[in-house]
This record gives structure tokens, C-alpha cells and sequence, in this order.
């Protein structure tokens, strides 16, 4: 004989505790810079070479914060596509650095899919790099065949106009044949008698 359980014990006993699922590691563009690397405003310091390892190590990208290697990566892009060694702010060195901050805002919304904010900012920086892509494809290809190469971007002709079909639209271009076509009928006995007056000008020049 088994008593009778209270309906909480019983809901206590069908309670089960969800499963957290374990985040995939997200591979990231920042993946390829050696760990020895030296941060951006310690690389060219004369003084680095005679410092002890421990210093090296810290002024690394070992341990570097994620801006600071978002500056190695994005110098690193810049210098495939810029003109010279002064070059800081033409069309490709733009693309470049567009490009850089595109790539971190997709792993950052693979990580967080709901933050709107920084997807408002990839979206705006994708347009805005279309628009650049766009213009350098109209004036200098080569250029832009080079940018991509370099850069690894696909680029995707944008799809042709089309309007946009309402109920509005639909009655007024009805209209509009019907006008048309009433125009035709009014002027096609003075379209008849150019034409009559055109073939007897031919006859009488071969005449």
C-alpha cells in the first residue's frame, strides 16, 4: 500500500532541470595573428630588443585586449590594398577598414544574436561599403577586382528596380493604356493621309 503523495511532491518529482547547451567555439578573423606579435605602438620602439621576455610578453598580443588586435588586423588589410606608404584614406583603404569592423560585428551577433544595436552598425557599415565597392566597380575596375582578391569578398550585383504592384498602380496604368489607345484612334486618319501623301512624293520622284 502506497500513500498518497501531495501534488507538489508529485510536480517536485516531474521537475526536471533544463540542459544548458555548451557554446561552439566561434572561429574569429583575430585567429591568425601570432601570439609573439608585438602591439601596434610598441612595434617599431628601438628599445624592444633589449627588454626582458616578461616585458616582451606583455607588450604582446598574448596578452592584448580585443582592440588592440582589431588595430593589428586592421592595418594588416589596409596594407594589401592601399596606393603608398601614405595612402590613409582613399577608396580601398576604406574598404579595408569597413571590412575589419564588418567581420567583428558577425562573430559578435553569432555570439549575441539579439543585440539590435550592433547589428544596426554591421548593416550600416555594409551599405556603406557596397556603396564604395559599387563606385570603384563603375570607375576603376582593376582596382576593384584587386580590392576583393585581397580582401576575400564576394560581391553581389545589386537586383534591378522593381516597383512595388498596388491597386493604385494597377488602375492608373489601365487608365492610361485606355488614353493612349483613344489618342491613336483620333490621329490615325491624319497618320493615313501622311503616309498617302509620302508614297506619291516616292512615285513621282521615280517618275
Amino acid at each position: 500500500f502506497h500513500q498518497a503523495c501531495s501534488p507538489f511532491i508529485q510536480t517536485a518529482r516531474c521537475y526536471a532541470r533544463p540542459v544548458r547547451r555548451r557554446r561552439k567555439d566561434i572561429p574569429s578573423h583575430l585567429d591568425d595573428l601570432p601570439p609573439t606579435m608585438l602591439k601596434k605602438d610598441y612595434a617599431n620602439v628601438p628599445i624592444i630588443n633589449s627588454v626582458d621576455d616578461v616585458v616582451k610578453r606583455l607588450l604582446s598580443l598574448e596578452m592584448a585586449s580585443q582592440k588592440e588586435k582589431m588595430k593589428i588586423k586592421t592595418q594588416q588589410l589596409v596594407e594589401k590594398v592601399r596606393r603608398s606608404p601614405n595612402d590613409n584614406g582613399s577608396f580601398e583603404v576604406q574598404v579595408a577598414m569597413l571590412t575589419a569592423k564588418i567581420r567583428t560585428y558577425e562573430e559578435h551577433l553569432q555570439r549575441h544574436p539579439k543585440d539590435k544595436n550592433n547589428r544596426r552598425r554591421m548593416l550600416m557599415a555594409m551599405d556603406r561599403r557596397k556603396k564604395l565597392l559599387a563606385y570603384l566597380r563603375r570607375v576603376r575596375y582593376d582596382t576593384f577586382e584587386n580590392t576583393c582578391k585581397q580582401l576575400n569578398i564576394q560581391y553581389t550585383l545589386p537586383p534591378p528596380y522593381t516597383r512595388r504592384i498596388t491597386k493604385r498602380w494597377v488602375v492608373k496604368k489601365a487608365f492610361c493604356l485606355k488614353v493612349f489607345q483613344e489618342v491613336r484612334k483620333l490621329k490615325a486618319p491624319e497618320r493615313l493621309k501622311q503616309r498617302r501623301e509620302w508614297q506619291a512624293r516616292a512615285r513621282a520622284a521615280k517618275e
